[in-house]
């Protein structure tokens, strides 16, 4: 890779080195952009940005078609997922860095759907995401990244880590002993809005699942948007009586912020963890099911 103009040209270290956790450093990114075994994939959701200027030597995967079924309501298939990673260039010894914008949302989204298929411990989220790293002022880059096509095999998705709705119907009415953990805004969680302003994807019930818990996932994560030491993660989430000591079930509006929290809970702090991609709207459109509203909101036909 040429380094970008005005950027001193660096050593690459070893991958192998500061990378064995779930996450990492801008520092540690800059310095590994060589390296020739790691794949830097954005997973972004405005329309552009990639396109504007991304990390060097960065892929781009779309969330809304390249990560999911694009007619019905499912993670990417099998096939699907296989071909996109031949196409970034990933094995199963390849470490993969994902970041994005949008609070690293759409990429620990990702990296939920990497798991999926097998790809877990070589799977990284860059700390901060886009955000920090625009902030440090560190290389941008408008080129496509061309790399060999893998040879990666396909695999059936492995269920241990999604939740269904029947699951978390079941822990409602007390028939399973998990925790959820619903990390949409108070006012959502309340039932005082049904949805955040100006989002597409409605439903018509306001309120939480009976029994979950609430600890917005922006608590977990400091002003820059990296995410806190393991220590105060395990203080916040034993306050809302969240220790690991039972599995756990993350939710939200449509999966993406729930997948960041499962991220921290799974990959940071060791808990078992299922993120529900149905989340609020599936389980708020479906019929029959215990809800609990705490403001009485009452939905308008709007």
């Amino acid at each position: 890779m040429t380094p970008v103009s005005g950027v001193a040209e660096q050593e690459p270290v070893a991958v192998t080195q500061a990378a064995s956790g779930p996450l990492v450093s801008t520092e540690w990114l800059e310095k590994n952009l060589d390296a020739k075994k790691i794949r830097i994939v954005e997973v972004s959701v405005d329309p552009g940005v990639f396109e504007r200027g991304h990390i060097p030597g960065a892929q781009n995967v779309a969330w809304h078609t390249d990560l999911v079924e694009t007619v019905s309501r499912d993670i990417a298939s099998p096939d699907e997922f296989a071909a996109l990673v031949r196409r970034l260039g990933i094995d199963r010894d390849t470490t993969v860095v994902l970041y994005g914008d949008n609070n690293n949302w759409f990429s620990a989204w990702g990296a939920w759907v990497f798991a999926q298929y097998g790809l877990v411990d070589n799977v990284k989220l860059l700390d901060g995401g886009r955000k920090k790293w625009e902030a440090e002022k560190r290389p941008l880059d408008t080129r496509n990244a061309e790399v060999a096509a893998s040879r990666f095999g396909v695999a059936p998705a492995s269920p241990a880590l999604r939740a269904r709705l029947a699951d978390v119907v079941a822990v409602a009415r007390k028939e399973r002993d998990e925790q959820i953990l619903d990390i949409r805004s108070p006012d959502e969680f309340s039932g005082k809005v049904i949805a955040p302003a100006g989002v597409q994807e409605l439903v018509i019930r306001a309120g939480h699942i009976p029994g979950s818990v609430n600890v917005p996932w922006g608590k977990a994560v400091n002003a820059d948007r990296t995410i806190k030491s393991p220590a105060e993660l395990k203080a916040l989430y034993a306050a809302a009586g969240i220790d690991g000591s039972k599995p756990i079930i993350t939710s939200c509006r449509i999966g993406e912020r729930s997948s960041h929290s499962w991220f921290v809970l799974s990959r940071i702090l060791g808990y078992s963890t299922r993120n529900y991609d149905g989340s609020w709207t599936e389980y708020g459109n479906t019929v029959g099911v215990p809800v609990t509203n705490l403001t009485g909101t009452v939905w308008g036909g709007q």
